[in-house]
């Protein structure tokens, strides 16, 4: 439910958006792609947990994983070290499935697997479909409306996407959530306020993709190769010249939502036989895909073995306390973020103050900045707070 009502709002909002976006993005050039691109990096902010330092290590790497392979400027090579398959960049989603999915394998057999299933209880009686009632809807509305409405933001930052969208909303709810000292024990507002952005990041994505040509994440980024295959070029002319595509994607957005909805429904109760398998033989399986996924990317066998890397680096974050989140954040949006700053160095003869001159741009870095800026203050009050309350202590 969650999913359905994020879903069929981030599509309304989209209907109500892309136009007006595309016209405003007429008069977009390479700062204002640059300035959207630095707030959805300063959005890992919100990703930081209990430290803003390690969330910007891990967004730091991630950059620094974007930089591997050959300049899209000038054509140097960078950090390749010689190994041709690496000249070709590291693909995000070998970031992205390395570092969440080995590494929490890695993790959980670290810890050593759960208990061998029906030492828990009856697993039949652990799950049951069933809609919620029309109360515990209400009763979590402003989690649904803090959930989609991220989503839809999130989503509309270049290269963020379901999964960055997700993790916002989580950080936000643990914030500013009513029951936000119940997340993590399987509270509903944890479950809802993620479904509810992920799904609606959908949308969100689909505004940038259609409006300004820009893929908002992964899975819009193969539909815009999509589009190119047919000689499509999405942007603010689609609009005028393919008015009949953009209404066929409107509504093929809302059909999705409701099928995936239904299929769902049907489907959760079989695949949750797959919980009452051993752990050990889940994880065996995970790892499988994990690798079959990655080799099927490009069929390159060097995948592997970066896959490998990083399902390491995945479980070293994981056991040290960094977020992953800001990793592949960073490896997503550090190219075009790296592209649009260096067209700007080029077109306006090296001044970095026309970020600022324009007003569009100079108007989202502020935000960016100021998005910055509150969580530093923060934990610098919570410290000088808890400072003074140790010395005011007798004794």
């Amino acid at each position: 439910m969650a999913s359905f009502i994020g879903g069929i709002a981030s599509a309304v909002m989209m209907v109500a958006m892309a136009e007006p976006v595309a016209r405003m993005a007429l008069s977009f050039s390479s700062p204002e792609f640059f300035a959207i691109v630095f707030f959805g990096l300063v959005s890992v902010v919100a990703l930081s947990g209990d430290s803003v330092v390690n969330s910007l290590i891990s967004l730091c790497m991630g950059l620094l994983i974007a930089t591997v392979g050959v300049d899209s400027i000038y054509g140097a090579e960078r950090f390749a070290f010689g190994q041709p398959f690496l000249l070709d960049g590291i693909e995000f989603l070998l970031v992205m499935v390395g570092a969440y999915g080995i590494g929490e394998v890695l993790t959980r057999l670290r810890g050593g697997f759960a208990a061998e299933p029906g030492e828990a209880g009856d697993g039949q009686a652990r799950f049951r479909t069933a809609l919620p009632r029309w109360a515990e809807i209400v009763r979590l509305k402003y989690t649904l409306l803090r959930g989609t409405l991220t989503g839809v933001v999130v989503g509309i930052v270049p290269g963020a996407g379901a999964t960055v969208s997700a993790f916002v909303a989580y950080g936000l709810e643990s914030q500013y959530g009513k029951n936000r000292k119940q997340l993590g024990t399987g509270a509903p507002e944890g479950i809802v306020v993620a479904k509810s952005a992920a799904t609606a990041s959908v949308g969100g994505a689909l505004v940038p993709l259609l409006a300004m040509g820009i893929p908002g994440s992964g899975a819009t980024a193969i539909i815009l190769a999509a589009f190119l295959l047919h000689g499509i070029q999405p942007g603010p002319q689609v609009f005028v010249s393919s008015t009949d595509l953009v209404y066929t994607v409107f509504a093929a957005v809302f059909l999705s939502i409701i099928g995936m909805c239904v299929l769902g429904y049907f489907a959760i109760r079989p695949l949750c036989k797959v919980l009452e398998a051993p752990e050990a033989v889940v994880s065996a399986f995970v790892v499988v895909f994990c690798f079959v996924g990655a080799f099927a990317a490009r069929n390159n066998l060097s995948d592997l073995n970066v896959i490998a890397a990083f399902g390491v680096l995945g479980f070293l974050f994981e056991r040290y306390g960094f977020p992953i989140a800001p990793l592949v954040l960073g490896t997503i949006l550090g190219p075009l973020a790296e592209t649009n700053f260096m067209t700007t160095m080029v077109s306006f003869d090296n001044d970095w103050t026309v970020f600022f001159t324009r007003p569009i741009s100079g108007g989202i870095l502020a935000l960016a900045f100021a998005g910055l800026a509150w969580p530093l203050a923060k934990a610098a009050w919570q410290r000088a707070r808890a400072s003074r309350s140790a010395h005011a202590q007798p004794g």
